[in-house]
């Protein structure tokens, strides 16, 4: 299935997508797309329903984020290996954790905007995942049980926060609309190998990332496993799992987001996302 949520930016309602593409309503289904609905009861209730039974969502509906009242949002950092190569760092030996604020979550085509001091900010193409199942020190064989399904985050950065700042990367990958998530939530049942997965960013219609989950240091399954012996995972927390090489960090000289920029980005299966870039207030 794919689950999405439409509507005004904090008035979402759910929806699911059907066969020829529409986006079919949920309302009066369920409340919302969130960790209720993504866990195996919820998506179970949602599966039996036949959507071409469902109402249509009006016709060119704005898309919000594609998962609702998110608890966390937490990020891995330099988790490919090329894209470590193209920043000039080691290859960390285990997987290195920040955090995300949930107001920094926005829709698929929503405005990126630039904060009004900012001056390195930057794009980032990640598959996000979604836990469905509780997950507290689990294995990695069972470590996909608790995975509801995957989506597609830019994890845009403000880099002279993220690094020239003290402190940690928290405050350079948090301000609002930096996590455009969606357009869907695509359930696991429909990737096969979330480590095969082709990935692609343009700014202004050139191709600035075009890599692939394969390259990944710490897959899903690893990811949950280790992340699940610092912090328990709930139904609904969105883990954004790294970015392959094509940043604006890594370009000599380094190339960074201005208005009137417009980022599309895909990734096999998932979808795709277009954000225009603002000023903040503009």
């Amino acid at each position: 299935m794919k689950l999405v949520r439409f509507g005004q930016a904090g008035k979402e309602q759910p929806g699911v997508v059907d066969q020829a593409g529409a986006v079919r309503s949920l309302s009066g289904i369920i409340d919302d797309i969130d960790g209720a609905a993504v866990s195996p009861e919820g998506l179970a209730k949602l599966k039996a329903l036949d959507p071409a039974t469902l109402p249509l969502a009006p016709e060119g509906v704005r898309l919000g984020p594609c998962v609702g009242r998110v608890g966390k949002l937490v990020g891995i950092g330099l988790n490919y290996s090329d894209h470590a190569a193209e920043a000039g760092l080691p290859v960390p030996t285990e997987p290195i954790v920040f955090m995300k604020a949930t107001s920094s979550i926005s829709g698929p085509y929503d405005d990126v905007e630039i904060p009004a001091d900012a001056i390195k900010t930057d794009w980032e193409v990640e598959l996000a995942f979604v836990i469905g199942t509780r997950a507290k020190n689990v294995s990695e064989a069972d470590a996909l049980r608790h995975v509801a399904g995957y989506c597609i985050v830019n994890d845009v950065s403000e880099r002279a926060w993220q690094t020239e700042r003290q402190g940690q990367w928290t405050k350079g990958k948090s301000h609002d609309t930096f996590s455009p998530m969606g357009p869907w939530l695509v359930t696991a049942d429909e990737i096969a190998d979330s480590s095969a997965l082709g990935m692609r960013l343009e700014v202004n219609g050139v191709t600035r990332q075009n890599g692939s989950t394969r390259t990944m240091i710490f897959n899903v399954p690893y990811l949950v496993s280790y992340l699940s012996r610092f912090m328990t995972l709930h139904p609904g927390d969105v883990v954004t799992t790294g970015t392959p090489p094509g940043v604006g960090l890594g370009m000599k000289p380094p190339l960074y987001l201005k208005p009137g920029d417009v980022m599309r980005l895909e990734i096999d299966g998932l979808g795709h996302q277009r954000q225009a870039v603002v000023l903040e207030g503009g």
